[in-house]
């Protein structure tokens, strides 16, 4: 009824403040019902839907800037902005973004995917405004679990020597996807009301300033004398301290309220903190029962909460979880950090068998990685899972903590290649070209889930940096029978031909023996390499294939440039053999969000497209068909 009367930006300010409540139950209703047939970031929308509509009622859209951090949870944000027919297709190819996204509405200031980074956008903004004689409002909203960041920290400094409004929403519901960990977690629990000192600083300082000669002067003695005074009476503290005005807390499920409190926030010059209390998952049982299931949830039943479609076979990161757990009862040294993903990662079971060997050090990857570095020259095994597209903010770490000093360091790259319905932000396609500039660094990835379980037994062994990188999904279990012995910088043969051969990279073996037979029945003979190793690339299977084909296909669920196939190529060069290269990869661009099959049909990596291309390249190169099948296992 009153979500109905939302059709665009500001259309909020119509409703009557006697109706809020109402709104948001209509809109969790509607969050609820569209998640469940989608799937989408569920528990988050759910605990900021009175905190959205208290922005929307406070700013004046576009022409104020809101700024989220991370953006998973926009959705009601979407909703006010007349964007409610789009979430049919939220997340799919082709339709709306999980994520603010500002080539979607003029309401989405900045794009964001990554945690820790709206304080920083925000203060840029506020920077603009000003260099530009600007008066409109920028607020930056952060969660509680993204304040554990170090760049938030970094952001806050840089605030603190602001002399025009800035506010900073702290949107506080105890969790970031997993629950939160840390000091800061700790701090904020014990943080319960500032009205008492706020009130009495405002109403001694507009008492006494101005008032006579000898206003001011009191005004600046106290002003040197508060922080006494604040120790006793103030919980935020923490970020008085560092020159940001603290308000709050305040009930981030009580629209008027926090309407009220942002009204004040905005009279303060300089920046201000108001933080608000939410509850993640608020208005549905099940998700506010299990906040990290429904932090990124599947399509659903409303009635259990349960997810409707079921895997039977395991996922990369179960394998991963179970060799964990077996590494961890084999070898006392071996030790597991994760940045506030142990669920996702696949280390909730490593941590509940050996917790005083786990480290959840919270959304902060740069430390994750130099802490590893840390654990590794004190003589263990570290273990480090991130997704890839969350370990590219610890490039200098990996750099110059772990591989410039070889320290033994093993980075289990989670959601590797396309990951679907999160989009440009999430998609793992840059590890490959950032991890291969690296001396020392050395890559793998594995062909299915056996060879992932040796890979990683491999890793441990080594004494090495080494990244060991697997796709997000059901883990291949095909070629069981190919299980040679993982050899440092060895590929491994599968099935050898001649003409053509196919130098598959770890996922791509899969969609590469589905090329193989498609080229079989058009009458081509066709040999299959996995690579293995990406860095070192195996120089000796690449030479000697190149003495039997006419035709090299390299296929990586990466980047083109910095990836595999340059360096088959560059190889293939220095050694000036007279075969061409076809690389399959991803084009050098971001890939938007959509199903993984089809996001692999539209840049050009699937079985159909890659046989269609090499069959191309089969007529220029002079290979003929075969009039007779002949095929050698090795």
């Amino acid at each position: 009824m009153f979500l109905e009367k939302i059709e665009k930006t500001n259309d909020i300010k119509k409703i009557a403040p006697s109706d809020y409540s109402a709104l948001a139950e209509e809109i969790r209703e509607f969050l609820i019902r569209s998640i469940s047939e989608t799937g989408g970031h569920l528990g988050s929308n759910l605990g900021a839907v009175e905190l959205t509509m208290a922005l929307h009622l406070f700013l004046n859209l576009p022409e104020d800037k809101l700024i989220w951090d991370v953006g998973h949870q926009s959705y009601t944000h979407k909703i006010l902005t007349g964007r409610r027919e789009g979430f049919a297709n939220l997340r799919k190819f082709g339709g709306m973004s999980g994520f603010p996204k500002r080539k979607e509405s003029d309401c989405d200031c900045f794009d964001t995917g990554h945690s820790s980074t709206s304080i920083s956008a925000g203060l840029g903004m506020v920077k603009a405004r000003d260099i530009q004689g600007g008066k409109n409002t920028i607020v930056s909203v952060i969660g509680d679990g993204s304040l554990t960041g170090g760049m938030a920290y970094e952001a806050l400094n840089n605030a603190s020597s602001l002399e025009t409004n800035f506010i900073i929403v702290l949107n506080d519901n105890n969790m970031s996807i997993s629950e939160n960990v840390g000091g800061v977690s700790k701090y904020l629990n014990n943080i319960r009301t500032a009205d008492m000192y706020l009130a009495l600083k405002e109403g001694v300082y507009n008492s006494l300033h101005g008032k006579s000669k000898y206003g001011d002067k009191v005004v600046s003695q106290i002003r040197r004398a508060k922080s006494s005074f604040k120790q006793l009476v103030v919980p935020g503290m923490f970020f008085e301290d560092m020159g940001i005005t603290y308000l709050g807390p305040v009930d981030g499920h009580n629209i008027q309220a926090m309407v009220r409190m942002l009204k004040e926030a905005r009279k303060i010059r300089g920046a201000v903190l108001l933080h608000v209390i939410t509850q993640k998952g608020k208005g549905y049982a099940p998700a506010e029962r299990h906040p990290a299931r429904f932090h990124g949830a599947e399509p659903f039943d409303i009635e259990t909460g349960l997810p409707t479609r079921q895997h039977n076979k395991a996922n990369y990161t179960d394998i991963f979880s179970t060799v964990m757990c077996k590494l961890g009862q084999r070898d006392e040294q071996v030790v597991a950090i994760t940045a506030a993903m142990p669920d996702g990662t696949g280390l909730k079971r490593f941590r509940n068998m050996y917790p005083e060997r786990f480290f959840d050090v919270g959304i902060a990857e740069e430390h994750a990685v130099t802490f590893a570095a840390g654990l590794a020259a004190g003589g263990l095994k570290p273990i480090v899972a991130i997704y890839s597209s969350f370990l590219q903010r610890a490039y200098d770490q990996i750099l110059h903590d772990v591989c410039l000093q070889n320290l033994p360091v093993v980075f289990a790259i989670d959601r590797a290649g396309l990951v679907g319905s999160d989009g440009e932000t999430h998609q793992g396609i840059f590890d490959l070209s950032y991890l291969s500039s690296i001396p020392n660094m050395h890559i793998m990835a594995p062909k299915n889930k056996w060879e992932l379980s040796d890979m990683l037994k491999f890793a441990v062994a080594s004494g090495m940096p080494i990244a060991l990188r697997y796709p997000r999904g059901e883990a291949f279990d095909g070629l069981r029978e190919y299980r040679a012995p993982v050899e440092y910088g060895k590929s491994e043969p599968v099935y050898e031909e001649k003409d053509i051969l196919l130098l598959a990279v770890g996922s791509m073996v899969k969609i590469a023996l589905d090329v193989r037979e498609r080229l079989k029945r058009n009458g081509y003979a066709c040999s299959l390499t996995n690579a293995r190793f990406v860095k070192p690339i195996d120089t000796e299977a690449i030479e000697e294939g190149c003495k039997n084909h006419k035709l090299l296909v390299t296929l990586e669920e990466n980047v083109l440039s910095g990836g595999y196939g340059e360096k088959v190529r560059a190889y293939v060069d220095s050694i000036e053999a007279p075969v061409r290269i076809l690389h399959i990869a991803i084009p050098d661009e971001y890939v938007e969000h959509g199903n993984v099959d089809i996001l692999r049909r539209e840049i050009g990596i699937d079985a159909e497209t890659i046989t269609d291309r090499i069959l191309d390249c089969c007529e220029a190169c002079g290979i003929r068909k075969e009039t007779a099948e002949s095929e050698s296992k090795r």
